[in-house]
């Protein structure tokens, strides 16, 4: 007999309430990417399970012999200042209180790493990946896809814990495909929730496995309004997860991908409804690369800079592919926790 996700909420169980109590626990650490909180966040919730970082910071532990599936998560948040923070819990919502200095709750990722450990915990099989600097550029991603070690080689999936909301199963994340609807439709049903395909991703670390490993996605893990004061944590649906992570049958999954076949999905602006790129290695700079090669390729110059200059010299394409990606006006201003220039203050470029 399989089980639902209730529509009536019933109180969380005493127990469940003393999980949830480690991750509210772990909320309350500030921890911007190189900040003295994040070190000590590390040295008292990871280092513990996965020993030692690698070079670039990043805690890999593979739990069984010669697992295919990776779950990610990333320890940066994007708090504006280290330090701790208050979190308020109120009936199954965690949050900032009202009065809160913070800029963040950062759920983005600590739910992620809260998942992890209890899979952990309860035996799950697999490869369990916590980043480094995923807020700055994915960059702890990127030093392990350029090392290619061997537990990489045999992955069939990989599997971020790092969406928003409580329905997306990810198959696009900046316009490209990095999953299969098949995968996708096939994890909704190994976890038995109400998840669905979405192909309105954003970026995240599994994005930079997706040259090399058939099936990247980005799971809803249930926090809202991320990057921003106002974020919050569904503590009820996040105990259903949980349940359905341990509990699920990773066998089932789908795996239909092909990792060398890179396909692009464009709605409007001139571009084709399904534009099918072979052989591409798929990253933000290689993506404008392709549409406009005569602004980039300096070797001298970073990524960054890159971007900088191409946003200047395009904005109006660039803001058609950012809304046929629905990516709005509002996303941006909330997910960059940027002034709203409507209002005329001065916001950072």
């Amino acid at each position: 007999m399989t089980t639902q996700m209730t529509t009536t909420r019933q109180p969380l169980l005493l127990k469940a309430r003393w999980r949830m109590h480690n991750l509210i626990e772990m909320l309350a650490y500030c921890r911007p990417q190189h900040s003295e909180t994040q070190r000590e966040f590390c040295e008292k919730y990871l280092r513990p399970v996965f020993g030692q970082p690698d070079n670039e910071g990043n805690y890999i532990l593979v739990v069984g012999h010669a697992p295919t599936v990776c779950f990610a998560s990333h320890h940066d948040t994007v708090h504006k200042t280290d330090g701790m923070q208050e979190v308020l819990v109120k009936g199954d919502n965690a949050s900032l209180p009202p009065l809160s200095n913070s800029s963040c709750l950062g759920a983005d990722c600590t739910t992620g790493i809260w998942l992890q450990l209890e899979m952990i915990r309860a035996g799950v099989e697999g490869v369990y990946v916590v980043h480094a600097s995923e807020e700055i550029g994915c960059l702890g991603s990127r030093y392990i896809v350029g090392r290619n070690p061997r537990w990489l080689q045999r992955l069939n999936a990989v599997i971020s814990f790092d969406r928003k909301g409580t329905e997306s199963v990810i198959t696009h994340q900046m316009g490209l495909r990095t999953a299969s609807d098949d995968f996708a439709v096939s994890l909704a049903k190994v976890l038995d929730l109400p998840l669905r395909p979405d192909d309105t991703g954003s970026y995240t670390d599994s994005n930079e496995y997706a040259s090399d490993v058939s099936e990247c996605t980005n799971l809803s893990v249930g926090y809202y309004s991320q990057h921003t004061k106002n974020e919050h944590q569904d503590l009820y649906y996040l105990k259903q997860l949980r349940d359905a992570l341990v509990a699920a049958d990773w066998s089932q999954l789908v795996i239909a991908r092909d990792p060398s076949v890179s396909e692009y999905k464009y709605e409007r602006g001139g571009w084709d409804s399904d534009w099918t790129r072979v052989n591409r290695q798929y990253n933000t700079s290689a993506f404008f690369d392709d549409m406009y090669p005569a602004q980039i390729g300096s070797s001298e110059r970073d990524e960054r800079d890159d971007l900088t200059d191409l946003l200047r010299e395009y904005p109006a394409q660039i803001a058609d592919w950012l809304d046929a990606n629905n990516i709005t006006y509002a996303d941006l201003i909330q997910e960059l926790d940027l002034v709203d220039p409507k209002m005329r203050r001065v916001t950072y470029w």
